[in-house]
């Protein structure tokens, strides 16, 4: 670990990470933490570190869970530094269609069955969002 870089133990978790497993926890930790060495305790590295998490997890209502397979979860985690592209806010976006209807059944989405792969992203978006701030209190 470089002479800057902060310990990932020691880099506070969002509540999502929090009710999250220990991978996924362990994968921001880490990603941020190496982030803040190269470029500073800011928006890059918090953007860095949420990059990392989106090629291993996606967020399933208030939480984290392991993806299938490893890779970037959106357009804008395809992208790299410096991309301004739509993100889908920790839902995988590349995933496939009945993956993304049986997250939707999880989270009770309503109208699921007749919803365009597009819709169900965006269905999930705000089912996660709306789980997130309910644990949140």
């Amino acid at each position: 670990m470089a002479k800057d870089t902060p310990d990932p133990a020691d880099v506070e978790l969002p509540s999502t990470l929090e009710r999250s497993d220990e991978k996924a926890r362990e994968t921001y930790a880490a990603a941020k933490a190496s982030a803040v060495g190269s470029y500073g305790d800011g928006e890059r590295a918090n953007r860095t570190a949420w990059a990392a998490l989106k090629h291993t997890h996606e967020k399933v209502g208030d939480h984290w869970e392991p993806k299938d397979g490893k890779g970037p979860s959106d357009a804008q985690a395809e992208g790299g530094a410096g991309t301004d592209r739509p993100t889908a806010g920790g839902v995988d976006a590349n995933a496939s269609k009945e993956h993304l209807l049986d997250l939707a059944r999880r989270l009770d989405v309503p109208g699921r069955s007749s919803m365009t792969k597009d819709e169900l992203v965006e269905a999930l978006q705000r089912a996660n969002d709306a789980e997130t701030r309910r644990s949140r209190g």
